[in-house]
């Protein structure tokens, strides 16, 4: 085939052409901030507020409430360093992130930001220096926090005692595995899955409701657990709470609107608040990330706020679908059972044993439990789920609900991780999932050794 003369010379300039209005358009989306008209500074709202009898602490208390709301000191801490120094690892498919120092400190904190740059690391994922932050930060939800709430939240960080870690902090370009970590796969990731916006009220619903939906999607950031992620590490919007496994740490965060697997569809505002608060309640206790999520943040909100985000997430769940609520739970799963075969009787047999030599002392021979203390595991939706593997993170590494003021003295399972071999875990997992009623698919050794592996070192 013959090309006309200079083919391959127009060729190559038509995708540089495109190839330099693509990288303009990314530009222009990822700095959209210089160009618009940006939220004042809620200076209006401080003498509002103090003409109407209020202090300036009392703006610094609920910056300070906004905080635990969000869980910023769990994450922006490493175990063993000073209070929001930053340092805590969090691991992805892509490599290491870590949390960044969020005290006044000048040198390694927020010392020389003022509200402006803070208002832009939330609504639009910008460090002070116009860095693009890693969506690790979950500016996806950041991004629908009012102006008035993020300048209560600076005021508030501006109390902390200034401290460093002890240890440097690297920048993601250093531990995110190449091209991840770069400042093009940063901007392209922004543009594809990104953008700055607010809450927007719905007229046709309660202000507590609106409010429940405002800390669920924004602050409280429910969906970056309870929602499944693309190959990309995104979910699929800030309202998503159709469940999902989290990747690396390996559990599966139940979806809230299952009647299933979570049930809150059939509890009142009330049950599900005080799940929140205390980690248990008749229906449900906490376990593995949630019992963090409890220990740090929601055992310190107050009522309102318990209540409001129960009554959203309640309505969400009634709302749901018939297909909503039973497509999780109705997946195939990778056992025997979904291709019509039943456990034998010698896995049942060898089930049997091992729950009356460990469980049943606690849980009961009929799986019943005993009330406050041991969770039933008949008709036990988290025994159910289609997918095991919070079962076996249960068994290898211990149930330890989360020790809150509503509930001092948890009753917690010791790990069987030195004990019991996949082959003794899939057995005595199958024997719960089919005894007392209960009805679920087998769990195999193979699945025990996967999860087990996927835990890492």
């Amino acid at each position: 085939m013959i090309f006309p003369p200079r083919f391959w010379r127009y060729f190559a300039l038509f995708w540089i052409t495109v190839g330099g209005l693509l990288g303009m358009a990314i530009g222009l989306d990822n700095h959209r901030d210089l160009f618009e008209t940006q939220a004042p500074a809620n200076l209006a709202s401080t003498s509002t507020a103090t003409a109407a009898g209020q202090s300036d602490n009392v703006l610094i208390e609920q910056g300070h409430q906004l905080l635990r709301l969000g869980n910023c000191m769990s994450c922006h801490t490493e175990r063993g360093q000073a209070a929001g120094s930053g340092g805590r690892a969090f691991e992805t498919p892509f490599g290491k992130v870590y949390s960044s120092n969020i005290t006044p400190d000048s040198q390694h904190g927020l010392g020389t930001w003022n509200a402006n740059d803070f208002w832009r690391a939330l609504h639009h994922g910008k460090s002070k220096d116009g860095r693009l932050l890693t969506p690790v930060f979950p500016y996806q939800h950041t991004t629908l926090i009012t102006r008035e709430d993020s300048d209560a939240m600076f005021d508030a960080l501006k109390t902390w005692t200034p401290a460093s870690n002890d240890k440097p902090i690297d920048k993601p370009s250093k531990t995110l595995t190449w091209p991840y970590g770069t400042p093009v796969a940063i901007a392209v990731w922004r543009s594809l899955f990104f953008t700055p916006g607010v809450y927007q009220i719905n007229s046709q619903k309660s202000p507590e409701w609106n409010r429940g939906a405002y800390l669920a999607q924004g602050l409280g950031h429910c969906a970056a657990c309870h929602s499944e992620r693309n190959e990309w590490g995104a979910i699929q919007s800030v309202n998503d709470f159709s469940g999902g496994r989290m990747p690396v740490i390996n559990w599966y965060a139940p979806s809230l609107t299952s009647l299933k697997e979570t049930g809150l569809s059939q509890q009142t505002a009330q049950d599900i608040a005080q799940l929140l608060q205390s980690g248990k309640n008749d229906q449900a206790s906490t376990i593995g990330p949630m019992a963090e999520v409890v220990q740090h943040s929601t055992q310190h909100w107050r009522d309102n706020d318990l209540l409001a985000v129960a009554t959203y997430l309640k309505d969400l769940a009634q709302q749901a679908s018939p297909s909503a609520v039973t497509t999780t739970a109705t997946k195939p799963a990778d056992t025997r059972a979904s291709a019509g075969l039943s456990p034998s009787a010698k896995v049942l047999s060898l089930g049997t044993k091992i729950y009356d030599d460990h469980c049943a002392q606690c849980h009961r021979s009929q799986g019943q439990g005993v009330p406050g203390a041991y969770p039933a595991l008949a008709q036990n939706r988290a025994v159910l789920l289609n997918d095991p593997t919070n079962l076996v993170q249960s068994v290898l590494y211990g149930g330890y609900p989360v020790v809150t003021a509503h509930n001092p003295r948890p009753f917690g399972m010791p790990p069987y991780i030195l004990t019991l071999d996949d082959r003794e875990i899939a057995a005595v997992l199958t024997h719960l999932r089919s005894q007392w009623g209960n009805q679920a698919a087998e769990v195999t050794p193979l699945q025990v050794n996967r999860i087990r592996s996927l835990q890492g070192p």
